[in-house]
C-alpha cells in the first residue's frame, strides 16, 4: 500500500518509491575520491598531476578511498534494491556512518597541520548538509525501508 505522504510521481511503475536525485549527488560527494580515481585512469598522462594536486599524501587518498564503499556498494544496489532488502536496509546506516566519518575527517587533516583551503570548507560544509540530510529525510527513509514505503 501505498503512503499519502508522497506524490503518485514519486513512485515507479512498479509501485516502489524512487530515490531522490539528491541521493545520487550525495553518493557522489561520498565517493569524489572513487570519482577522482577513475578521472585519474582516464587521463593517463595528467592522472599522477591530478592525484598529487588533491592527495599529496598518497596514503590520505588510500584512506579517502574507504568511505567511498559504502557510497560506491549503494549506487551499484540501487537498480536492484527489491532483490537485496536486507542489505539495502543496512546501506542506509552505512551512508550515514561514512558520511559522519568525512565529516570528521577534513577537521582532523587540519588539525594535524594541513592548510586551511576554501576546498576543504567547502567539502565540511557539504559532507554536513549530506548528513543532516541522509539523516533527516521522509523520502529517502522509506526508500530503504522494508517494503519501499515509510
Amino acid at each position: 500500500m501505498k503512503s499519502i505522504d508522497f506524490l503518485p510521481s514519486d513512485y515507479d511503475s512498479h509501485g516502489r518509491l524512487r530515490l531522490p536525485v539528491l541521493f545520487l549527488g550525495i553518493l557522489l560527494l561520498q565517493a569524489r575520491t572513487w570519482v577522482l580515481f577513475v578521472m585519474a585512469g582516464a587521463s593517463r598522462q595528467q592522472g599522477d598531476t591530478l592525484l598529487n594536486l588533491f592527495y599529496p599524501d598518497h596514503n590520505n587518498f588510500w584512506l579517502g578511498l574507504l568511505p567511498g564503499i559504502p557510497a560506491v556498494i549503494a549506487f551499484l544496489l540501487s537498480g536492484r534494491r527489491h532483490q537485496f532488502p536486507r542489505v539495502w536496509q543496512g546501506i542506509r546506516w552505512l551512508l550515514i556512518i561514512a558520511q559522519l566519518a568525512l565529516l570528521l575527517w577534513q577537521p582532523l587533516l587540519w588539525w594535524q597541520g594541513d592548510a586551511l583551503s576554501g576546498i576543504g570548507l567547502t567539502l565540511v560544509i557539504l559532507d554536513g548538509f549530506a548528513l543532516w540530510w541522509l539523516l533527516s529525510s521522509h523520502r529517502l527513509r522509506a526508500c530503504f525501508a522494508a517494503n519501499g514505503t515509510f
